[in-house]
């Protein structure tokens, strides 16, 4: 049988990552290619516009391509880095104020859900 994960039941806990979860392999490379390939459809379109053919000048495409791939792995890392540190914030004022968040109480489904009568 899978063996379910225990959840947390501390508020501290609860912004610490033990290995449980990590984000798939396509995550590292998502926002770089995302941005690289609207660049190339942008230096396609700008092309379409000046009523150029779609790939003329393709030395435009591979920099602007390039450029984009290297502006959206900035981005990703800034956002990283910002969600980390926001992180952090909420880990220090929780454990400074650990009066404020009391111990999470587990609940069962059974607990949650309350008779269900018909109507006919």
């Amino acid at each position: 049988m899978a063996q379910v994960p225990q959840l947390p039941t501390e508020p501290l806990e609860l912004l610490t990552n033990k290995g449980l979860i990590e984000p798939p392999y396509i995550n590292k490379f998502w926002g770089p290619a995302i941005v690289g390939s609207l660049m190339f459809i942008g230096t396609c379109v700008s092309n379409w516009a000046l009523r150029r053919p779609m790939l003329s000048g393709i030395q435009r495409h591979i920099v602007f391509t390039i450029a984009g791939g290297f502006f959206g792995k900035y981005v990703d890392d800034y956002r990283t880095d910002y969600l980390a540190e926001r992180d952090a914030v909420l880990r220090d004022y929780i454990r400074l104020h650990c009066d404020d968040f009391p111990e999470i109480k587990r609940i069962k489904y059974a607990e949650l859900f309350e008779p269900w009568y018909p109507i006919r």
